[in-house]
């Protein structure tokens, strides 16, 4: 059904609801014309009747009988029959005998008296009708005089019932009647209040001078517990008419935001049916909670003006812009819905309340587009303006492709701490949803989660550090990214590796295991060895090292355990103290305390004797023995091989090297003296980069394999081994020899300039300082947060909320105005051009 049939239906059957209490003149006579005993013999048990006692009608009555006869059609509508009783002259009883009766009417329930009624009270239709019914249901309307009152009412009601509370300057007016029928509709829903005292509707602070006199409030107390806390009210802005408050009570029983799974054109909620607009925030599952949040904040500003919805993304295809973060929807029939993007929520709700606020947001954009438009012709014609980073270029060329984050938690301030408990490790990613390194990481890390998806024990999370600052700093996060692993949410491990995929995987799988691990017997050890134990780690090719300790050797055996917690995640570390220890490095030809190295599955076991070491020395060493004895160089591993600032001999190859020259190179390197060099070999098949590094070597592309010497970190020479020579380990030695003796003349020497980018990097902390600091952004709902500010946006940002609650039921977040728009779109909309160049830096 159309938007349009919704509000034709609601309003036709709301008029017919109405209808009733507009006299119509010229209708079926309906007061009654009775004698005392006809009267008295009629009344039912349970049927209320307005009754006037009257010997004949004297001409300053007949004003009076004639606002009795229009009521009485209304009062008919609640059960009240009117009747006008014409007493004998003879007739001395209680109602028609005394002298002052005739001045009075009386309202019978049944034959009870309930109230009587002066006849200068009852002055027109709207007093007949109030009066009656504030009798009728005097037990069901409270009436109060005093603050105090009022609050007892309150807290009697808090977290059972809501309270409508209504001021009227007198009883028997129009307003007066109005409250009465809605009593009357709604009084088994809420509560209702009267007063007229105007002190108390000041003491509730909903004094305002530009307003009807009478006023209406919707006391949400259902949703309330603190005795000490006053329910929190929404006031109604139109005047007290059925009709508005009818309209007013509809509004604050819907939904306090209604979550949209479909086609926003084809929506239709109360709002739009009783004529007010809509308002979409835009979110995404990834940001759910916080954008939850913002929607809830906003509808607790807009309530009785607008509705407010929360709309997904990722459940229905919107063809916008990806920055538009708001949309809004007005009743109009025709009328299409606009998407905007704004700030902050002090826009959202201007929005509504100044229509023209639309218009003029609305051309805003459009002259942004225009810019950015120029912007982008300026860039293409001026290269000094491109920064030369491939990490943002690569980031900023995959915006538009969508992540499989659904395996990733997304992690929040009052979710953090729980979520390190419910699992055995929580891997948790440390991030910025604006800066490209982070973006980049991130694709990494939901490659990882599809590797690891179905491993018990392991749950992968992220936080957003741009919008939970209070957690990254707790968690003493200095940069990013930061990859942690929590054990149970309490020991942690950071991960300072690459971030590839492969590494990462293999760095949370180590993690898993114990490190060093504690082996109880010689069978464990030699299955350890062998890369068999534990059985987890079986399919990941690692580097088995085995501590071999005697009961003598305790000093040893706590540094190598010092070393295994901080090498946890890197390399697999076993340990074993057992009584026949001794047999067991027998075997391996050495004397505990030693180091057992298995390579390629426990095929080539390597002993190594372990000297009296600090833990620092213990890590050193490891990290170094666990390297291949002659490993393949790429871009993921040269990092663990520069940290040792050593001398590398490296054979550049166009593919795979020979049998004879890998045969030679790895006796070479096996027998090098305490490792003075790193010998390892590079395929310019697998590593094309390598031809760049030949080319800054020599002033020639040099025939291959090439065997080169260079000392990046002490003169940077370069010497190439003679090409006439072939590549045996004694040939190799001699030459060093030649080169030790400074026998040998480089073939050249690279430049001591440091490597930087051609242009400087973006300041981000400097944009952060100046970028607007009017815009409180509240990242927590804690009081004393430090307010967040705007960074530049980048490409592929993220941004960062069951079932629908009423407004009776859902508390408001604490937040403040102006707090910031967390939706899909990039947090700086308006503001995006100021990290666009480094010339306008």
């Amino acid at each position: 059904m159309s938007a349009q049939k919704d509000r034709w239906v609601f309003s036709f059957a709301f008029l017919l609801f109405c209808a009733s209490s507009i006299p119509t003149r010229g209708s079926m006579r309906l007061l009654q014309e009775l004698s005392p005993q006809e009267y008295f013999s009629s009344l039912q048990a349970g049927r209320a009747s307005l009754a006037y006692f009257s010997h004949n009608v004297s001409p300053g009555a007949q004003p009076f009988l004639e606002q009795i006869e229009n009521s009485a059609e209304a009062l008919q509508d609640y059960g009240v029959s009117v009747v006008k009783v014409n007493c004998p002259k003879e007739d001395v009883s209680r109602y028609c005998g005394k002298e002052n009766a005739v001045r009075k009417a009386y309202l019978f329930r049944g034959n009870m008296l309930i109230r009587e009624f002066p006849t200068d009270a009852l002055f027109d239709v709207n007093s007949i009708v109030a009066n009656v019914l504030f009798a009728l249901l005097f037990n069901e309307v409270k009436y109060v005089e005093t603050l105090a009152d009022l609050q007892k009412i309150e807290n009697a009601l808090k977290g059972r019932s809501n309270m409508v509370f209504a001021y009227v300057p007198a009883t028997g007016t129009a307003e007066h009647r109005a409250v009465m029928e809605a009593a009357f509709a709604y009084g088994t829903l809420h509560q209702f209040v009267l007063t007229t005292e105007a002190t108390l509707l000041k003491d509730t602070g909903n004094d305002e001078s530009d307003v009807s006199p009478a006023r209406l409030l919707f006391c949400h107390c259902q949703q309330a517990t603190d005795l000490a806390e006053p329910c929190r009210r929404t006031a109604m802005g139109q005047t007290l008419t059925m009709l508005n408050i009818h309209r007013h009570l509809k509004l604050m029983g819907a939904p306090l935001v209604t979550e949209v799974a479909e086609d926003p054109e084809k929506v239709s909620t109360v709002h739009l049916q009783l004529g007010l607009p809509l308002v979409f925030i835009l979110s995404q599952k990834e940001t759910y909670e916080a954008d939850r949040s913002t929607a809830e904040f906003v509808a607790w500003q807009l309530l009785g003006k607008a509705g407010v919805a929360l709309l997904s993304r990722d459940l229905v295809d919107l063809n916008i812009l990806l920055r538009s973060n708001v949309a809004l929807k007005t009743p109009d029939e025709g009328v299409p819905i606009k998407y905007l993007v704004l700030e902050d929520t002090d826009e959202v709700i201007t929005l509504v309340e100044d229509k023209n606020k639309i218009e003029q947001i609305q051309e805003e954009e459009e002259e942004e587009e225009e810019e950015e438009e120029e912007d982008e012709e300026e860039k293409e014609n001026n290269n000094q303006d491109i920064q030369d980073d491939q990490v943002v270029e690569a980031v900023s060329r995959d915006k538009k492709r969508e992540l499989p984050l659904e395996q990733i938690l997304v992690l929040t301030e009052e979710t953090f701490h729980s979520a390190l408990l419910e699992t055995a490790r929580t891997v948790v990613l440390f991030y910025a949803s604006w800066e490209a390194v982070s973006l980049a990481v991130l694709r990494s890390y939901t490659e990882v989660a599809d590797h690891l998806k179905g491993t018990r024990g392991v749950l992968l999370s992220r936080v957003n550090c741009w919008d939970w600052p209070g957690v990254c700093t707790k968690e003493n996060v200095t940069q990013l990214p930061t990859i942690k692993i929590y054990e149970k949410g309490e020991r942690s491990v950071m991960y300072n590796g690459m971030w590839g995929t492969e590494e990462l995987t293999s760095f949370i799988m180590l993690s898993r295991v114990s490190c060093p691990l504690k082996l109880a017997t010689i069978d464990e050890a030699e299955g350890y060895l062998r890369g068999e134990f534990p059985s987890e780690l079986s399919s990941y090719h690692h580097t088995s090292l085995l501590g071999v300790f005697s009961t003598a050797t305790s000093e040893a055996r706590e540094a190598f355990e010092e070393a295994g917690n901080i090498l946890s995640g890197h390399v697999t570390m076993g340990m074993y103290f057992e009584d026949d220890a001794l047999a067991l490095s027998r075997k391996y030809a050495v004397s505990p305390p030693a180091l057992l190295l298995a390579r390629s599955g426990g095929r080539s076991v390597e002993g190594i004797a372990l000297s009296k070491q600090s833990a620092q020395d213990m890590v050193r060493m490891i990290r170094y023995e666990s390297l291949d004895i002659f490993p393949e160089i790429t871009v993921q591993n040269l990092p663990r091989y520069l940290q040792f600032r050593k001398p590398f001999l490296i054979l550049f190859s166009d593919g795979d090297t020979s049998q004879m020259e890998s045969k030679e190179m790895l006796k070479l390197a096996k027998g090098r003296p305490q490792q003075a060099f790193v010998a390892c070999w590079l395929n310019l098949k697998k590593t094309p980069v390598g031809r760049g590094v030949l080319k800054a070597y020599f002033a020639t592309m040099p025939s291959l394999p090439v065997l080169v010497w260079v000392n990046l970190h002490a003169g940077g020479q370069v010497f190439k081994f003679p090409s006439e020579q072939s590549i045996t380990e004694m040939n190799i030695l001699s030459w060093l020899e030649k080169l030790k003796a400074g026998l040998e003349i480089p073939s050249s020497t690279l430049s001591e300039e440091d490597w930087k980018p051609p242009l400087p990097a973006y300041d981000f902390l400097q944009m952060m300082e100046t970028a607007v600091p009017e815009l409180p952004l509240h990242t927590s709902h804690r009081h004393g947060d430090t307010p967040e500010r705007h960074p530049p946006e980048s490409p592929g940002g993220d941004t960062a909320v069951r079932e629908e609650p009423a407004q009776e039921t859902k508390a408001e977040k604490v937040g403040s105005p102006g707090r910031d728009l967390r939706g899909t779109a990039p947090r700086l909309a308006a503001r995006e051009k100021q990290g666009k160049r480094h010339s306008k830096l």
